[in-house]
């Protein structure tokens, strides 16, 4: 017998079916050990000695491997062909040694890009020893990231409030999104105008030429600056004749871009899909372990993560094969294209990605797939076809224009171009990250030399110059890439840590830096510069690669690390709050403090035009606070635009009843309605206070509005049945109406300040029907994933409170970040479960149940008490036993259960 080892119980179903009797494949449910998340884990001064941990679930998945062992030959090691892959089989072949569960085994190690019958066949012919340059960069890779987190982020945690975490490449990932803002912050617009004509041939067929230099001197875009100059140019084309100068037409070829790699899958993907990159992940990883076709499980994609882009000769040939017989022998070229690797790390560089057979049509297997997955393949399929399709056969013309007007000579360019051969472009054309006009892809009229032109317009338009754009996840992944920062096993995990930190947030698609992001990059900029610099980053990340090509010893590269970064920690230690509040106000003034409209000091705080506002931390992060306090109390957020336009205090009247003024205020959370002002004596009321509804803009708030708002919660009227009143008012949930413990959320197009007392009964009644409708009560009937394996009963993944989890016979798990309500598999959802279980989280028992076992102790203590003889003495022995009682020390909570590692593989989060 042969054990067989595999990361997940999906691929260990489909290739115990390729393999038959005489094998057994076992999966390890990804990584079976890892550092404890603790001091200590990593010890520089033991040589870098690493201390491993098996969580307790794993510890019963290499159990079964050992026992399974006692009655083999030998062992197998068939996980992911990367380093992470190469990892995992090291680790579990370290275990069981330690388990010295193995004797006589033979030990294999045997890789396969794809998850066919005939690629695991072929691989299990071809083993091989484990790769201990590909295992040592892995341990440089987590022992590197380990110090970082463990040692940088509790510095965070002291100097700055409210800041999670650091880590060696997401704080330059982050870096980056916070430049490219404070670019933007920092750009001033410059006006810039074009003119255009509309000309017309003697065929009468029009187009547009622009205008490209005058007098001898070429124009360029940014030349024309103002409306005058503009207004010169377009009073001479009006009075100009118009002459064909020169014509020139040129062949040109487009060749197709390469097959995908890992980055550049989750690019297009997110440019022609909208993905983000962790969802392509998910959607890849569950492609590549393949879906059933014909009765057999069958891999769709080579393996996902990779940033080869090189292909199989076998590939190559089924793929011209393909092309010839769905496209015609015309879109083949006449020799197969060959794609050479960037990479200079070829040893962690694979094949591209690639459907296994290209002769599965994303048509034919879209029927056995969900949506996402179907656009997803069909994605691949396109573009791996795409790049052995002949080349795109074009013809660019220029055309060149003479204006006279007097003695004067403008000229004017028209550029298009003419598809001859679609060639690959009739299957796949590659998307970018910015829309530009693309003035060639029009198409010219003939024209000759010499040949008049009629006018027909001459338009000229104003412009202005734009800041660069917010990166998107597809165009940070790029610029990541092109910088040498991180590698493809790890981009999308960079930006899921980044928006799970609350370091980032995606608008219109668009990484936007949040407030606490942008501490935290300044806070590093300032007193840990090197460490997240672009250069010094990629530079280490080259180290690394040199250890996975046996290059440099990985000890040697973490020595030479740990020796800057912790002088650098060690130099901060003792550095004040307000040292490092000062080095951020300097840093980020333009951001935090812009420029009055009315110019003055940007910092003077306009409360009390006397006191200097400056950066302050509290306990939920950083705000803008006066030096004034406590005599003045003027606090904002961080961005002056995050109050809804609110700066500062806004009177919008008096109350008529009170005669206290009523004012609109920016606070830390946001902007808020205050009725008087706060009293400086001691035990003082305070002032009442109203937070905006979500919707409602603070422009659109007058004085009835916020008195209104104020007034809340109000009373609606008394309830038909009962005479009890109804009351209405804005909870943490929304606008509400209450009747007796009975809540109901009002629609959004209500308003809590005007809906009636009909409305009211109507929807407390709704609710009473439907107690489950609604986000205040009821829970989520969910979507059956399927029948529990081992125990029976559904598997039901819901939308709780605290986010989505999985939920089988009382026992509730949440799902990790990664993974979202859509993607979870049976096979995670099993292994979570089981995690949870080991945690104690088990099923609770009912209250009955509950009940009843709280009432044997409390009967025993009954009889025993009726069993003593009445007496005096009794309330003393009591009282004795009582304080004998108190004295007793408390017994020791049992040692909590550590934390299950997670089913899947997941990259370092420090990373």
């Amino acid at each position: 017998m042969n054990i067989v080892v595999v990361e997940s119980p999906a691929k260990a179903k489909t290739i115990n079916k390729y393999l038959g009797p005489g094998y057994e494949v076992l999966a390890s449910f990804g990584h079976i050990r890892d550092l404890p998340a603790k001091d200590g884990s990593v010890e520089p001064d033991n040589d870098f000695r690493m201390v491993w941990e098996v969580d307790a679930k794993s510890n019963q998945r290499l159990n079964a491997i050992a026992q399974a062992l006692k009655g083999a030959d030998k062992l197998i090691l068939a996980t992911d062909p990367d380093r992470e892959g190469e990892a995992i089989s090291w680790h579990v072949l370290e275990v069981l040694k330690q388990k010295k569960a193995l004797k006589d085994h033979e030990i294999q190690r045997v890789v396969f890009n794809a998850i066919t019958k005939q690629a695991v066949t072929d691989a299990m012919k071809h083993p091989r020893a484990i790769d201990a340059a590909l295992v040592d960069a892995y341990l440089a890779r987590r022992a590197l990231d380990y110090l970082v987190g463990f040692t940088l982020s509790p510095v965070l945690w002291r100097k700055l409030p409210g800041a999670r975490s650091a880590g060696r490449v997401q704080s330059v990932a982050l870096r980056l999104v916070c430049d490219r803002e404070l670019e933007i912050e920092k750009f001033v617009a410059k006006e810039y105008w074009s003119i255009a004509a509309i000309l017309a041939t003697p065929r009468h067929e029009t187009f547009e030429a622009r205008l490209a230099g005058a007098d001898g001197q070429k124009i360029q875009r940014l030349d024309i600056g103002s409306g005058a100059e503009a207004e010169a140019f377009t009073r001479d084309l009006e009075k100009a004749i118009f002459r064909v100068a020169n014509v020139e037409a040129k062949p040109a070829k487009r060749n197709p871009p390469p097959p995908f790699t890992t980055s550049t899958m989750q690019q297009e993907a997110s440019r022609k899909l909208g993905f983000s990159p962790a969802h392509t992940m998910r959607l890849a990883q569950r492609l590549y372990e393949g879906i059933d076709i014909g009765g057999e499980t069958v891999g769709l994609i080579t393996y996902m993560r990779t940033d080869g882009i090189d292909l199989a000769p076998e590939a190559v040939t089924a793929l011209r094969g393909m092309i010839g017989k769905q496209y015609g022998n015309n879109y083949v070229p006449e020799t197969p294209r060959i794609y050479h690797n960037k990479s200079k790390n070829a040893q962690e560089a694979h094949e591209a990605i690639r459907p296994t057979d290209p002769n599965r049509l994303p048509a034919d297997v879209a029927k056995r797939l969900d949506r996402d997955q179907a656009r997803l393949y069909e994605l691949i399929w396109n573009r791996a076809v795409a790049s052995q399709m002949q080349s795109a056969e074009l013809e660019r013309t220029t055309v060149d224009i003479e204006a006279k007007v007097g003695s004067r000579t403008l000229e004017l360019r028209a550029t298009g171009q003419v598809v001859k051969f679609d060639g690959f472009l009739t299957l796949y054309q590659e998307g970018t990250d910015e829309i530009s006009e693309d003035e060639e892809s029009k198409r010219l009229p003939a024209m000759s030399q010499g040949e008049m032109l009629e006018k027909q317009a001459i338009n000229s338009s104003q412009h202005f110059t734009e800041p660069p754009p917010r990166y998107s996840e597809a165009s940070l992944v790029k610029r990541m890439e092109e910088l040498g920062i991180g590698r493809p096993s790890t981009y999308a995990a960079i930006l899921q840590v980044l928006q799970d930190r609350g370091y980032v947030r995606i608008e219109k698609k668009r990484l936007m830096p949040e407030d606490k992001g942008r501490v935290v990059v300044g806070f590093l900029e300032s007193f840990f510069q090197r460490y997240v610099e672009y250069d010094f980053t990629a530079n280490l990340e080259e180290e690394l690669d040199r250890i996975s090509n046996n290059e440099i010893d990985w000890k040697k590269v973490l020595h030479d690390f740990w020796v800057g970064f912790i002088g650098a920690v060690n130099e901060i230690k003792d550095l004040r709050v307000t040292q490092v509040l000062d080095a951020l106000n300097d840093l980020l003034e333009p951001h935090i403090f812009p420029q009055p409209a009315e110019g003055g000091d940007r910092r003077k705080c306009p409360n009390c035009d006397t006191g200097r506002l400056s950066l302050k931390l509290g306990r939920f992060g950083a705000f803008i606070g006066c030096s004034n306090y406590p005599e003045c109390n003027y606090t904002r957020q961080m961005t002056p635009g995050a109050n809804g336009g609110v700066n500062g205090t806004k009177v919008l009247g008096e109350d008529p009843v009170t005669g206290l003024e009523v004012s609109l205020r920016a606070g830390r959370f946001g902007p808020y309605l205050q009725l008087g002002e706060q009293s400086k004596e001691k035990d003082a009321e305070k002032p009442k206070r109203a937070g905006i509804p979500k919707g409602l803009a603070p422009d659109d708030i007058d004085l009835e509005k916020a008195l209104g708002l104020l007034s809340l919660p109000r009373d609606i009227g008394p309830h038909p049945e009962d005479g009890e009143m109804i009351i209405a008012g804005i909870g943490r949930f929304g606008p509400y109406v209450k009747h007796d413990k009975t809540y109901a959320n009002l629609d959004a197009n209500e308003d809590v300040l005007t809906v009636g007392l009909n409305r009211a009964v109507a929807l407390i009644a709704e609710k009473r029907a439907n107690p489950g409708k609604g986000r205040r009560f009821g829970a989520d009937p969910g979507r059956a994933l399927g029948e529990h394996p081992d125990k029976g009963g559904p598997i039901v993944v819901k939308k709780g409170r605290y986010g989505p989890y999985v939920s089988h016979d009382g026992v509730n798990a949440t799902l990790p970040a990664d993974i979202t309500p859509e993607d979870v598999t049976i096979e995670q959802a099993v292994g979570l479960l089981e995690a949870r279980i080991a945690k104690g989280g088990g099923k609770k028992p009912s209250k009955k149940a509950a009940a009843k076992k709280a009432e044997k102790p409390a009967k025993a203590a009954k009889e025993k008490n009726e069993a003593i003889e009445p007496g005096k003495a009794q309330p003393k022995e009591r009282a004795k036993s009582a304080a004998k009682s108190r004295a007793k020390p408390a017994a020791k909570a049992p040692a909590k259960p550590k934390k299950p590692a997670a089913t899947a593989r997941k990259v370092s989060a420090a990373e």
